[in-house]
């Protein structure tokens, strides 16, 4: 990480847009609200959805489609809206040739004992690695999509998105399920009624690059006129960690009571994916900081990790034997 860091959250001055004061605060701890005002708007969105939850819940043969990686928030974010919202849930993973084989044994367990449906999607890999690998030498997406994720992280949650997008569509299945950490998205998103025609828009910026790599074989991945013309109503895009208690010493304890183990094959930034490390270490290269850094630093801003810990996020060196793995595999 650079060497300037913002001395309250860990921002470093190579971060696209940052700022720092006279007393080395950088422009995003300048214009946080609180703690005291972040709690209150935590309330608000946690009755709003126990309102929506009212509303539409027990309508379909699903209450919510959840996105599931495997990993420790996804898994934590199943259980909560599970046992604590009791929605009826459909569990889907999109299984990118990269995951970590205790995070798939980890799900096998998790969905039995909370008891959720649970689909695994894998998508042929000769076409993942076609876009992973160019996604690891080029630059396809603007930069601004890349301040919170690599090129290869962006491709793979675009499949995630609008895969479990246009099925909860053809099911009618009102809510999807995110486990985003409180620092991943702001709390303003944590519950979005999804608009049609942004999710049109918000698909081209990523279809477009794609098609340009792989043509029409990624058209199954994604919404079509069909979907945009139905006349079905789009679902809600739900991430409750944002307005939830986000501690993960009790999130950890609550994994261990649903038999999740930790990987010791990922990073300290996932708990699932062994494509991460390679995917952080392109863009580190590329742009001189880590994508993580602005969802950690948003964390420590917001006190849900106190700054140290915040640092040792970024203390583990990258493991060669990971890298050359997911570079043998992608032929690099």
């Amino acid at each position: 990480m650079e060497d300037k860091l913002c001395l309250t959250c860990i921002l470093p001055a190579n971060f696209p847009g940052v700022t720092f004061n006279a007393d080395g605060i950088c422009n995003h701890c300048q214009s946080f609200k609180g703690i005291a005002i972040l709690e209150e708007q935590k309330k608000q969105y946690e009755k709003q959805l126990l309102e929506l939850v009212g509303r539409y819940g027990k309508k379909s043969e699903y209450d919510c489609l959840m996105c599931y990686s495997g990993g420790k928030d996804s898994t934590y974010t199943l259980d909560i809206l599970k046992n604590r919202f009791n929605l009826c849930i459909l569990a889907v993973t999109f299984d990118n040739g990269f995951i970590s084989p205790v995070a798939m044994d980890n799900m096998r367990r998790v969905v039995e004992k909370i008891g959720v449906d649970h689909i695994i999607f894998k998508v042929r890999f000769d076409l993942l690695k076609k876009i992973f690998s160019t996604a690891a030498s080029t630059e396809i997406y603007p930069k601004k999509t890349l301040e919170r994720a690599s090129t290869i992280c962006t491709s793979c949650i675009s499949f995630v998105k609008f895969i479990t997008l246009k099925m909860a569509l053809e099911k009618d299945i009102p809510f999807i399920g995110y486990g985003w950490s409180p620092g991943q998205a702001p709390i303003q998103s944590s519950i979005m009624k999804t608009n049609p025609a942004l999710i049109r828009m918000t698909q081209k910026v990523v279809y477009d690059p794609l098609y340009k790599i792989a043509g029409d074989e990624i058209r199954p991945y994604f919404l079509e006129d069909r979907h945009f013309n139905s006349g079905k109503e789009f679902p809600y895009n739900i991430h409750p960690l944002a307005f939830l208690e986000y501690n993960e010493g009790k999130i950890f304890s609550r994994m261990k009571e649903l038999n999740w183990e930790r990987p010791e094959d990922t990073d300290p930034n996932s708990t699932n994916c062994l494509l991460n490390t390679f995917a952080n270490q392109v863009h580190e290269k590329l742009y001189g900081y880590n994508p993580y850094v602005f969802e950690i630093a948003k964390m420590v801003r917001e006190g849900v990790m106190t700054r140290q810990e915040g640092l040792r996020k970024f203390d583990k060196e990258v493991t060669p034997s990971a890298v050359d793995l997911v570079k043998e595999k992608l032929c690099i």
